[in-house]
């Protein structure tokens, strides 16, 4: 995020504000998730990633919708792969170069889970919430954010993400 906010600073004479449009994008993510369940219970840090789409048709208001990888958290014998598609509305406080924004939607998430003789396959649909802060340079963003999925079944995850997002009108 100090490089994105150093580029920023040293690209401030031609830069402009934030492209408003479709845009696609990635991240990587550091995730705490894991697994409650009458046979697993257990929650641990990994990498994750996140593909991600969305629309900003105003300044002030995007969609987006997300594919998120959590990782395989650990414990012992014990390990857990989880995935999800998210979707939300975000809500922006533009300042020259810089949103800061909040955002809610739901995640549908499946999980599964195994251990010495035991496997467990979950899905559900549950709230989703975040928040972070861009830096962009015309259609190129760099975001910092923190999400949080409401999966008590998942030992409700959260993760930090950084990423990168071109807007294309």
């Amino acid at each position: 995020m100090a490089l994105a906010l150093a580029v920023a600073a040293a690209g401030a004479g031609t830069a402009h504000a934030a492209d408003n449009g479709f845009y696609i994008g990635g991240s990587l993510a550091q995730t705490d998730s894991g697994v409650r369940s009458a046979n697993f219970n257990f929650t641990d840090r990994d990498s994750g990633y996140k593909l991600i789409a969305g629309f900003r048709p105003l300044d002030l208001l995007a969609v987006e919708v997300n594919y998120v990888d959590l990782g395989e958290p650990r414990a012992g014998a014990l390990r857990a792969q989880s995935t999800g598609v998210d979707a939300f509305v975000m809500g922006f406080l533009p300042i020259p170069l810089i949103d800061v924004y909040g955002k809610v939607g739901l995640v549908n998430w499946r999980t599964t889970a195994s251990g010495p003789g035991l496997t467990l396959h979950r899905t559900g649909n549950d709230l989703a919430l975040g928040a972070g802060v861009q830096v962009h340079l015309g259609s190129l963003a760099a975001r910092l954010e923190y999400e949080s999925l409401n999966a008590d079944e998942l030992a409700k995850p959260n993760f930090i993400s950084l990423g990168l997002t071109y807007t294309f009108l």
